[in-house]
């Protein structure tokens, strides 16, 4: 299973938080790494009781740098935890991401089991599969759940989590451990780079671990992202590029540049 380890498996070495003001930053900084930090597993690593860690972690939550909740802490920093609003996305690249989700759609066939990340894209990649019968769908996404529901047609399962209203996503451990154990047909995963040496990428950490759960529970695995995403590098690494079976975009990207990406990269025609 693919998980962002917390920080008890960190080593400071020579380095180890001496003073309070040290074991602070380190918190602070383990959590923007990871996206999710537990309590007991900074007890451990940092070799100070429970007590210490609470006070802590209140004293950054009050500084406005950490959000606690079920029993450790995520982000609290703006670049962190906030996206681009969703309905700004879902306008931009319409077209591209419209043909991307009718690409990915048509992978899946009747009868199967699906993981669909969030995002613009797949969303469309959910409204592209009216079409499909009988499907088993878990999504980390309002939009894509309500999206689906209005097919009629599916069995739809929403993972719960802390919600990140400007995207409509759903994340943190709950969102996580909904996930882990699963065993899907096909994982749909959104991303905000897509590199050839930098791998999947994404802006928002405290997403990667529900992400890299998906990855994980499916047999096959297709990243959906428009041109503009491609020879981008954002923040947090999701994985390499070939931990995924299929990334699906638009014809945007030029034709000199796709063989970096080698037979991972299927094109989609959206321009005349």
């Amino acid at each position: 299973m693919t998980t962002i380890e917390a920080p008890a498996h960190h080593s400071w070495g020579s380095s180890m938080p001496q003073t309070p003001a040290e074991r602070r930053q380190a918190i602070l900084d383990q959590v923007r790494d990871s996206g999710y930090v537990r309590a007991v597993d900074l007890t451990t690593a940092l070799h100070v009781d429970s007590s210490t860690i609470r006070r802590d972690m209140e004293r950054l939550e009050r500084a406005g740098l950490i959000r606690r909740m079920h029993g450790g802490a995520l982000p609290a920093d703006p670049a962190d935890t906030i996206d681009t609003p969703y309905e700004v996305r879902r306008s931009q690249h319409l077209a591209e991401k419209t043909a991307i989700g009718v690409a990915a759609a048509a992978l899946v066939q009747d009868g199967q089991t699906v993981l669909i990340d969030n995002g613009s894209t797949a969303y469309q990649v959910a409204a592209a599969l009216g079409d499909h019968r009988g499907l088993t769908v878990v999504t980390n996404d309002l939009m894509v759940a309500m999206c689906l529901r209005n097919h009629g047609v599916h069995q739809v399962h929403v993972t719960g989590g802390l919600l990140l209203d400007t995207v409509f996503t759903l994340v943190g451990p709950v969102a996580t451990q909904a996930v882990e154990g699963l065993h899907v047909d096909w994982a749909f995963l959104g991303a905000e780079g897509v590199d050839p040496d930098a791998g999947i990428t994404n802006i928002n950490v405290v997403e990667i671990p529900v992400k890299q759960a998906m990855l994980a529970a499916a047999e096959r695995v297709a990243v959906v992202a428009d041109s503009s995403k491609l020879g981008r590098r954002s923040l947090a690494t999701v994985c390499a590029l070939d931990e995924v079976d299929v990334v699906i975009t638009d014809d945007g990207l030029p034709a000199e540049a796709r063989a970096a990406y080698g037979p991972t990269l299927h094109w989609v025609p959206v321009r005349s």
